[in-house]
């Protein structure tokens, strides 16, 4: 009766295959080799509570499959989603709460302060919000969100492309154990000019989930990929290197695009990872908190 992190997705917020994938992309040849976006899920079994980490388009699988790992709750009881930042797989998921889909009462749904507002100003995510499908609840960067007595959530700025909002990661901190989440960054050096260390982060956690969305420059054939806003896997792994093998196990990528080799478990990529003492996040996985 502990609670847990289930992952429920870990592809870039386009999905494996993604809509422009080749069609001898191997999600397509295999359907099973597809990836959800990225998303995690959190469970109480206490309680039958279970909660989101962002809504992504593949809310209602995902949905589904948070409710299978907590079957003695209702299906489709979902209570709080928190959201990271306003890009297409992080927030868009949220149409399935409205009255053409699940037609939910009351969500809570936390989210920072230039998301809420650009919930709350543009549609159609105002009319969930003056439908009452959501509930719209304000999060402050450090301060957490206690989901039980022994069980919270706290936002973490971090550097990602700002168009409409915020950016955060999440650390959730359970009975135990804890969990860093960051899906998006735009680089370990922005943060460390922030006055944050990546290093500093991963220390105070039991299990790192990471921004992996490119494994190197020259992944996309004919694009110069040094002015994209994510780490590299390889760059990550180049600064991680000095870390103990303790830390170094703590770390698993997420949020892969799909054209991140390393996505697939027999590739030399992945092989690199491993190697290297890093891991990289899988569908379905639980972490005890």
């Amino acid at each position: 009766m502990t609670p847990y992190v289930i992952v429920l997705g870990t592809a870039q917020d386009g999905g494996s295959p993604q809509v422009n994938s080749p069609p001898d992309h191997p999600a397509r040849l295999d359907p099973r080799l597809a990836r959800r976006v990225a998303c995690i899920g959190i469970v109480d079994p206490r309680s039958g509570n279970r909660w989101v980490i962002d809504a992504t388009p593949d809310f209602r699988e995902q949905a589904r499959d948070l409710a299978a790992a907590e079957p003695a709750a209702p299906v489709g009881k979902i209570d709080g989603i928190f959201l990271t930042h306003a890009h297409i797989g992080h927030y868009t998921g949220l149409m399935f709460l409205g009255h053409e889909s699940m037609g939910a009462r009351g969500v809570p749904v936390y989210a920072m302060p230039r998301m809420k507002s650009f919930l709350e100003t543009n549609g159609p995510w105002d009319l969930l919000v003056k439908r009452g499908n959501i509930e719209l609840r304000a999060l402050s960067a450090g301060e957490p969100v206690m989901l039980a007595d022994d069980l919270r959530v706290t936002p973490i700025l971090v550097p990602h492309r700002q168009e409409y909002s915020e950016v955060v990661g999440f650390r959730i901190e359970g009975p135990d154990r804890s969990l860093l989440y960051i899906p998006d960054i735009d680089s370990w050096e922005e943060w460390d000019a922030m006055g944050v260390r990546i290093e500093d982060q991963i220390a105070a956690v039991d299990v790192a989930l990471l921004d992996g969305t490119f494994f190197a420059d020259g992944e996309i054939p004919g694009r110069n990929m040094r002015g994209f806003p994510h780490p590299f896997i390889t760059r990550s792994m180049e600064r991680f290197a000095p870390l103990p093998a303790s830390e170094k196990a703590k770390i698993r990528f997420t949020h892969l695009n799909h054209t991140n080799p390393a996505q697939w478990e027999d590739s030399a990529e992945r092989g690199a990872v491993e190697a290297a003492g890093f891991a990289v996040s899988k569908d379905g996985a639980e972490i005890e908190l």
